[in-house]
C-alpha cells in the first residue's frame, strides 16, 4: 500500500480511502457483520484511511470491523448540522457510536456553495474548538460545488477538502472540470488535505472503472481517492490498480450499470422529498409521480431515506 501526509494534516493516510457509504443502507444495506468483513478485507491490505458520515448510517460497520484491531485508523465523518448545537451533538454521535475518543478529521457535509461556507463560519469555529480540546483531529468540507472548493482553499480555518472529482467531470457543480481542478491545485498549493470523491461517478462510469481510477491515482494533487466497496475482489482490485500490478480478482468484479429503481409506484404521490434530497437536480415530480434523470445522477443515495413510502432503490 501506497501512503502520504494528508496535506499539513499529521495524519498519514492510504492513498486509497475506503467510502462506506457503499456498503450501508443509503446502497447495498449490506447487514453490519458482512459490511465489517469487507473493511476488514480493506484493512489487512494496508488501507487505514476511511469516509463516513452521519447521514450515511454506517457507524456501526466500522465500530464492528476495527473491534481489536491495534493500528492506526484515520477517520473522516461529517455532518449537515447548520447550527452550532447542531455539529456538536454530530461530533459527539460520532465519538459514541465509533467509541473513539477522537475522530481524525470532521467535515461540514457538502457545502453546496461558497455563500453556505461563509454561513456557517460558526460551525467552523466550533469545530476548531472540538479540535483544540483533542476531540477531533482536523477541519474540513466536502463539495461537488467549484465555487466552494475554490474559496476553501483559500481559508485557513479548512485543513482539508473532499472534492467532487473524476475524469469525466460527471456531478460537478456551478463548473467544469477544468475549473474544478484549478480549484484542487490552489488548496495543494495552500497546504490543504485532498481526497477525491467519485472518481467512477458513483457508479455511472462503472464499465470504465479501470481507467477512471488509473486517472484518478495519477493526479498529483490528490493525496488519496475515495472508492466505494461491496467485496473482497472489488477490495483487492482497486489495491493492485492503485499499485501497477494485475488484478486477477477483477474478473469477480460486477461491472453492471447501475440504475435508481422507482418501486411501488403507485405508493409515490409526488410529495417531492425526494427531489428536495437530491443535490444533482436528477428527479422531478411529474404528474404527481418521481422521475428518475439518469444523465444528472451520481448515484449518491440521497434520495432513498428521504422517501417515506420506500419507492426508491438502487438496482
Amino acid at each position: 500500500m501506497q501512503y502520504i501526509r494528508l496535506g499539513h494534516t499529521p495524519f498519514v493516510v492510504s492513498r486509497i480511502c475506503f467510502g462506506v457509504l457503499t456498503i450501508g443502507p443509503l446502497c447495498a444495506d449490506m447487514p453490519v457483520k458482512d459490511g465489517a468483513k469487507v473493511i476488514k478485507a480493506a484493512l489487512a491490505k494496508g488501507i487505514n484511511f476511511f469516509d463516513t458520515a452521519e447521514y450515511y448510517q454506517t457507524y456501526p460497520y466500522l465500530h464492528e470491523a476495527l473491534k481489536g484491531w491495534q493500528q492506526d485508523v484515520i477517520i473522516c465523518s461529517k455532518s449537515y448540522a447548520t447550527t452550532v448545537e447542531g455539529i456538536k451533538k454530530s461530533v459527539e454521535n460520532a465519538r459514541i457510536e465509533l467509541d473513539r475518543d477522537r475522530i481524525e478529521i470532521f467535515m461540514l457535509h457538502e457545502q453546496r456553495s461558497a455563500q453556505a461556507i461563509r454561513d456557517n463560519l460558526p460551525l467552523l469555529e466550533y469545530l476548531h474548538q472540538a479540535k483544540a480540546k483533542g476531540l477531533i483531529g482536523a477541519v474540513g468540507i466536502s463539495a461537488h460545488d467549484v465555487p466552494a472548493v475554490h474559496l476553501a482553499a483559500q481559508m485557513p480555518e479548512i485543513e482539508v477538502i473532499h472534492p467532487m472529482i473524476n475524469k469525466m467531470g460527471v456531478g460537478i457543480r456551478c463548473g467544469t472540470l477544468a475549473e474544478m481542478i484549478e480549484a484542487i491545485e490552489l488548496a495543494y498549493a495552500n497546504g490543504k488535505g485532498l481526497y477525491g470523491m467519485k472518481a467512477i461517478g458513483g457508479g455511472s462510469l462503472m464499465k470504465n472503472t479501470k481507467e477512471m481510477l488509473e486517472w484518478a491515482f495519477t493526479r498529483p494533487y490528490l493525496h488519496a481517492v475515495a472508492i466505494g466497496m461491496k467485496d473482497e475482489a472489488e477490495v483487492a482490485t482497486n489495491v493492485a490498480w492503485l499499485q501497477g500490478e494485475e488484478a486477477p480478482e477483477a474478473k469477480n468484479l460486477r461491472l453492471i450499470e447501475r440504475n435508481l429503481v422507482v418501486e411501488k409506484f403507485d405508493a409515490c404521490h409526488g410529495c417531492g422529498k425526494c427531489v428536495t434530497a437530491c443535490p444533482q437536480g436528477a428527479l422531478s415530480i411529474i404528474d404527481f409521480q418521481a422521475h428518475w434523470h439518469k444523465d444528472k445522477c451520481i448515484f449518491c443515495g440521497y434520495c432513498i431515506p428521504a422517501c417515506e413510502n420506500f419507492c426508491l432503490s438502487f438496482a
